[in-house]
């Protein structure tokens, strides 16, 4: 089985981050979202959010599998028997950003990280942006999923 994983904070996911999903469904037999934990971070969506906002975006995808995660991805990938990472690139910046992450992820393990465009469309969306939107009360269901909803 190829499975990948797609790790991130999805803090809220956005259009971008789902159309990277469904264009790794393609790709791989399983396509694993994992939320990583970080304790040290100020997060706007609690954990319990943001799993049920990937959950309820993709219920009808059985490839699509989301869980949580701490530490490492690469251990995390291993006690998964992922044999890929896999990342979005919006621009030059994610690209060299996430190459040094790529290359270590190589060094430390045999784990390939594959990279897909995001769409032209999607490309300016980032979770930040959505979350400054969504803070000074501007109209953010035009950059993620029908799934997220904000109290």
């Amino acid at each position: 089985m190829r499975r990948a994983l797609f790790p991130g904070s999805f803090d809220p996911i956005t259009l971008g981050h789902y159309d990277i999903i469904k264009r790794g469904i393609h790709l791989f037999d399983e396509v694993v979202v994992a939320i990583g934990i970080n304790a040290e971070k100020k997060y706007m969506f609690s954990l319990n959010e943001r799993q049920r906002f990937i959950e309820e975006a993709f219920k009808d995808e059985p490839k699509v599998k989301v869980t949580t995660y701490e530490g490492l991805t690469i251990d995390f990938c291993k006690k998964i028997d992922a044999q890929f990472i896999l990342r979005g690139l919006r621009n030059p910046a994610d690209f060299e950003f996430e190459k040094a992450i790529a290359h270590t992820n190589r060094k430390l393990s045999k784990i390939e990280t594959v990279f897909l465009l995001t769409a032209a469309r999607t490309s300016y969306i980032s979770s930040s942006i959505v979350r400054d939107v969504i803070r000074n009360n501007g109209d953010y269901t035009v950059l993620v999923p029908d799934s997220v909803k904000v109290k």
